[in-house]
């Protein structure tokens, strides 16, 4: 099939999380099926500042939204690890700014420009797209602009939509003003009049109601979005959709993430041979100023430290489970303001057992998922959720909260049974993950004898499952072909 891929943000070129690393690997997966995939995102100043070997393909395109004329240009340079084009739309103006992603005020301009300017590509490169796949927010108007801007143009006329939905909780809504900067000024029938109406217009909504198909990134959250509280107010469009609702849930990149080969690592390891795991522990503790101990067991944290990651019931767990037990914590990055104070405070009052590093690094963030022995994420709510399953490759023992991708892929482990491949708690409350906690410690043991041996079983079942996207990218193309049935 053919296929266009727009994102704002795709991995190797920039990205702010989960988004782009799907970005990526989808459309990797997909060329390597054999699909025609032609990936389109922003050319952001961190991208364009780096040699990607890009070639200029389209000189000058332009696009006049609501009496405002835009002018971009248009290169191509190619996904690692793939030969899928990726097509960057450079508009200085727009994408030349220090982050992907700003409060500046138009951000509802400039990815408006980044939809119509990726079904210009199409039409000037004799693109006809099977299927047209949205992510978030950012590109949710390339269902409406096909059915509206684009209808004219008989290139476009069996293309179909599918729009996946990342995370929820942002929609890109906008006060009802910036429509004409949209391009959709001449089409305000076509949009919910109900929020135009309330002053608002929605992008993610406006998306969810055109697109032929709608996926999320894992079956739980493609249910939970479709309650009232985790719905952050689209629930009812949702549920209305459900019968092209679906949940896909993403994969991971196990060539980048196999702890046999991962080149960040000072030692490598398997589940044949766990020697190495033991020396990443050593390496991580020691490198971060903490006395290093076989028999003491070491939590990881790397994460954005915001809300939805859960972070509040850690700063009334962690500082008694750390005063009782002696565990160690190793804990990898930024965000908001009261997390960051809490992890720096965590690591002053327990200087031997607590490290806390305010920043990200790719190095560090494979070296925790190596070297720790429990991985903790007890987000509120999680999409998809990524860490757990590098975790889970890496022999560390996730402890997470059943929510969305989460409760996908991680089951509580019964060391009577031997199944299970880590630990989940269902209540988001504070006794719900000191629980959690107690039942790993309790699974270690001493981390010696029989003790190591359980363990070692708890290991074995994360290690052993498949996190591919092989079986993911199945699944999207049986909604591509839903959708666009006889096109694959």
């Amino acid at each position: 099939m053919n296929v266009l891929f727009v994102s704002s943000e795709v991995a190797g070129f920039a990205k702010t999380g989960g988004l782009g690393d799907v970005s990526a690997a989808l459309p990797r997966a997909l060329g390597a099926r054999g699909h025609d995939v032609r990936v389109v995102m922003p050319m952001y100043a961190r991208v364009e500042e780096k040699d990607h070997g890009f070639e200029r393909v389209i000189r000058e395109g332009d696009v006049e939204l609501g009496g405002v004329r835009v002018v971009y240009s248009v290169f191509r340079a190619t996904l690692p690890g793939s030969q899928v084009p990726v097509y960057f739309v450079r508009c200085p103006s727009l994408y030349g700014r220090p982050s992907i992603y700003g409060q500046d005020g138009d951000e509802h301009l400039r990815f408006a420009v980044l939809c119509w300017a990726a079904l210009q590509i199409c039409q000037r490169l004799r693109f006809s797209p099977d299927v047209v796949h949205a992510n978030d927010w950012q590109t949710a108007l390339l269902p409406i602009l096909l059915k509206s801007g684009f209808a004219w143009d008989r290139m476009f006329d069996r293309t179909r939509t599918v729009l996946t939905i990342h995370n929820i909780g942002h929609q890109g809504s906008f006060d009802a003003g910036v429509l004409p900067q949209t391009g959709l000024g001449g089409s305000a029938h076509l949009v919910h009049g109900d929020q135009l109406r309330e002053g608002r217009f929605n992008f993610l909504l406006t998306g969810i109601l055109y697109a032929n198909a709608i996926t999320t990134v894992s079956p739980t959250y493609a249910r939970e979005i479709q309650h009232d509280e985790q719905g952050v107010g689209l629930a009812a469009f949702l549920r209305e959709r459900r019968e092209v609702l679906f949940g896909i849930l993403n994969g991971i990149d196990e060539g980048e993430w196999d702890p046999s080969t991962d080149r960040y690592l000072p030692a490598t390891y398997s589940l044949a041979d766990l020697a190495g795991k033991e020396a990443c522990k050593h390496n991580l503790v020691t490198t971060a100023g903490l006395p290093y101990a076989r028999h003491v067991p070491v939590f990881g944290v790397v994460s954005r430290l915001v809300w939805q990651k859960g972070f509040d019931l850690c700063q009334k767990v962690l500082p008694r489970v750390l005063a009782k037990t002696g565990i160690q914590l190793a804990v990898l990055g930024t965000g908001e303001p009261e997390h960051e104070q809490f992890f720096s405070a965590l690591a002053r009052r327990f200087p031997k057992q607590v490290a806390y590093r305010r920043a990200f690094s790719e190095e560090v963030a494979h070296l925790i998922e190596a070297g720790a022995d429990v991985f903790l994420m007890p987000s509120r709510y999680e999409p998809c959720g990524l860490n757990q399953m590098y975790s889970l490759r890496y022999g560390t023992a996730p402890i997470v909260h059943k929510t969305g991708g989460l409760a996908d892929t991680v089951s509580h482990f019964d060391p009577r049974t031997g199944r299970g491949n880590g630990f989940v708690f269902e209540h988001f409350d504070e006794g719900g993950l000191g629980w959690a906690i107690g039942q790993a410690l309790a699974a270690w043991g001493s981390g010696r004898g029989k003790d190591r041996e359980r363990w070692h079983a708890l290991q074995k079942n994360g290690m052993t499952a498949s996190f591919g996207w092989a079986e993911r990218v199945t699944a999207y193309e049986q909604v591509y072909r839903l959708v666009a049935p006889g096109r694959g």
